[in-house]
C-alpha cells in the first residue's frame, strides 16, 4: 500500500549510551554486537519499510528527541549521529535531575512532565504521532512514562525493543507495543502504588508549584485525592480554589466520573436549592418539567460548591442530608434519591467563627471538613508569579505569539513585590491586558497605576529597592557578612510578602515574634503597626 500523504512521526528516548565518568548503576556493559535499543528500534523500522509496499508512515520516524542527563550530552550526541541515517532531524536534550540520580522518582517526574507536555502542546498543534522507547532508561524512568501517558499528558504509544541477547536473529517480532499490564514488565506492576501517586500528581501539576508553599499544597492534594473524604479548600477570593478542586477530582478514582461546580453565593436561595437538588415538575411556577439537580449530574463525580459560606439555613440543612444519607429529596419531590457525590467545598469566609455565630452549622461544618486545604495568596508565593505569566501568556496568546512578547526584568521585580489583593485571577487580567495593548516588550510603565504605587508603599515600610538580595553573582566578604545579607535579605522578602504584618513574617521565618522585631531594628526597617 502506498501512503501519499503519510503522518508525520516523532521518536522520544532517553539516551542508552550511558555518561561520561563513574557509569550509573543501571548501565551495565552490552556486546559489542549489541547496537543498542535505541539503533535496532531505527534499524528494524527501516526493514520494515523496505519490507512494506511503498513507504509505511508507521514504520519511520520523522524527528527524534533523545533525552539524556548533563554529563551523559557526549555520549548522547554520539548516538545522534548514528541515528541521523535513518532521522534526519535529531534533537538531544538535557534533563535536569537532583543529584543527577536517573532512579529518583521525584527527580524523573519533576524533570520529565515539563518536556512531555512541552512535546504534546507541539505534536498536537501538528497532528504528529508520537512513540516513547521504554527500552532505553532505568526502570524508574520507564514508570514515569507509563504514568505521563496514562495520566494523557502525552499522547504516545509505548514502545518496547527485545534485547538481543534474548531472542533468535531474526526476530519475528523484535519490536512491540506495551500496555499497563504486559507480561515481563514487572517493574510496572512492582511500583502500582507509586504510579497511582505520580498520576493524582500529574493532575495536580496544572497549579504552579515553584514555591515551597504551592509545593506543600500540591503533595497534600496527591494524599486527599486517593480518599473520598469531603475536603473544605480556604483562601482568599481569585487565590485557584477551583483549581485545587479540579486537581482532587482529576487525581481521584472519580477521575472518569463528571466534575460539577456551582457558586452558591451566586444564586437566590430558593434558585440554588432547584439547581443543587433538582426540582419535580409543577413545584413552583415556572417548573414546567422535572430537572436533575447538580448532584445528580455529578453522581458518581465530584461537585464543588464555592463559597460554601454562603448558603442559606434552609439549603445547609439540605446538604448536611445528603452528606449524611447519600440522598436528596427535588424540591416539591416524595421521594429520596441516591447519589453517590464526592463533596468538594470552599469558602473565603471563616467558618469556625460563622459556627461561633450561628450563621454556620456546626454538623455541617464538621461534616464538610473531612480533610482541609489552605491555598495561600499571591503575596505569599511571589516566587510563582513569573511562571504564572508565563502561562497566562501563552494561555492569552497561544504558544507562538507568547514568544514573541517578553517582560522585563524590573518589570517582572514590580510585578513579584505587589500584594495581588486580587490574587491569581487579578494576575491573569494583568497579563491579558498586556495582550492587547503590548506588541513586543512589557516594561514597567506597562504595569497597572496600582502596581507602580507598590513601590512607594514598600519605602514607607522602610524597604528600599537596593535592600533587595542580588540574584546574580556571589556575596563577597567575611562570613559574618554573608550571613547578614543573607538573613537581611529573607526579612526583606518576608516584607514584601507579607505587608509587614509581623505575626504572619515571624511564623514564615520560623522564628519568634520578638526576635524579629529586634532583627528589623537592627537592619533598619520598620514596617507600619498592626
Amino acid at each position: 500500500m502506498v501512503y501519499d500523504d503519510p503522518v508525520k512521526r516523532l521518536l522520544v528516548t532517553w539516551s542508552d549510551r550511558g555518561v561520561e565518568g563513574p557509569p550509573l548503576a543501571h548501565h551495565g556493559a552490552r556486546p559489542k554486537t549489541d547496537r543498542g535499543p535505541v539503533l535496532r528500534l531505527l534499524e528494524e523500522s527501516a526493514k520494515q519499510a523496505e519490507r512494506a509496499d511503498g513507504r509505511d508512515p508507521r514504520a519511520t520516524y520523522d524527528r527524534a528527541i533523545v533525552l539524556t542527563l548533563k554529563r551523559g550530552l557526549g555520549p548522547a550526541r554520539s548516538l545522534a549521529e548514528e541515528m541521523r541515517p535513518h532521522v534526519a532531524d535529531v534533537e538531544v536534550r538535557s534533563v535536569a535531575l537532583a543529584l543527577d540520580d536517573p532512579s529518583d522518582h521525584a527527580a524523573l517526574f519533576k524533570g520529565m512532565a515539563p518536556i512531555a507536555a512541552e512535546i504534546e502542546r507541539e505534536v498536537a498543534a501538528k497532528g504528529w504521532q508520537v512513540d516513547v522507547l521504554l527500552s532505553a532508561g532505568t526502570p524508574q524512568s520507564q514508570t514515569i512514562w507509563v504514568v505521563l501517558v496514562q495520566a494523557a499528558v502525552l499522547g504516545a504509544r509505548l514502545l518496547q525493543v527485545i534485547p538481543a541477547a534474548f531472542v533468535p536473529n531474526p526476530h519475528p517480532r523484535a519490536i512491540r507495543e506495551v500496555s499497563f499490564e504486559i507480561e515481563g514488565f514487572p517493574e510496572i506492576r512492582g511500583l502500582r502504588e507509586e504510579v497511582s501517586r505520580l498520576r493524582a500528581e500529574v493532575r495536580g501539576a496544572k497549579l504552579v508549584t515553584e514555591s515551597e508553599p504551592m509545593r506543600e499544597l500540591v503533595s497534600r492534594i496527591v494524599r486527599v485525592a486517593r480518599s473520598d473524604l469531603p475536603v473544605l479548600v480556604t483562601g482568599e477570593t481569585g487565590s485557584g480554589k477551583e483549581l485545587v478542586a479540579r486537581a482532587i477530582h482529576d487525581g481521584s478514582p472519580r477521575s472518569s466520573g463528571p466534575f460539577v461546580a456551582e457558586n452558591c453565593g451566586a444564586l437566590a436561595e430558593s434558585i440554588l436549592a432547584s439547581e443543587l437538588f433538582g426540582h419535580e415538575a409543577s413545584s413552583f411556577t415556572g417548573a414546567r418539567a422535572r430537572h436533575r439537580g447538580l448532584f445528580e449530574q455529578a453522581h458518581g463525580g465530584t461537585i464543588f460548591l464555592d463559597e460554601v459560606g454562603e448558603l442559606s439555613p434552609q439549603v445547609q440543612a439540605m446538604l448536611l442530608r445528603v452528606l449524611q444519607e447519600g440522598t436528596l429529596r427535588r424540591v416539591g419531590g416524595e421521594k429520596p434519591v441516591r447519589v453517590d457525590v464526592r463533596i468538594v467545598a470552599a469558602t473565603n469566609r471563616d467558618l469556625p467563627k460563622m459556627v461561633e455565630t450561628g450563621h454556620f452549622r456546626e454538623d455541617l461544618y464538621y461534616r464538610l471538613r473531612g480533610a482541609s486545604l489552605r491555598v495561600p495568596p499571591l503575596r505569599e508565593r511571589p516566587s510563582d508569579v513569573p511562571a504564572l505569566v508565563n502561562v497566562f501568556l501563552e494561555e492569552t496568546l497561544g504558544p507562538r505569539k507568547r514568544r514573541a512578547l517578553s517582560v522585563t526584568s524590573a518589570a517582572m521585580r514590580r510585578l513579584a513585590a505587589y500584594r495581588w489583593p486580587g490574587n491569581v485571577r487579578e494576575l491573569r487580567s494583568e497579563v491579558q491586558r498586556w495582550a492587547v495593548f503590548c506588541d513586543e516588550v512589557v516594561g514597567l510603565d506597562d504595569l497597572a497605576p496600582e502596581i507602580l504605587a507598590e513601590e512607594e508603599r514598600l519605602s514607607r515600610l522602610g524597604v528600599a529597592p537596593a535592600t533587595r538580595r542580588s540574584t546574580e553573582g556571589t556575596t563577597n566578604g567575611t562570613l559574618d557578612e554573608v550571613v547578614k545579607e543573607a538573613e537581611r535579605g529573607a526579612i526583606v522578602d518576608a516584607l514584601r510578602a507579607h505587608a509587614g504584618n509581623l505575626s504572619r513574617m515571624a511564623a514564615a521565618l520560623g522564628i519568634e515574634r520578638n526576635t524579629l522585631k529586634r532583627k528589623l531594628r537592627s537592619f533598619g526597617l520598620y514596617p507600619t503597626p498592626e
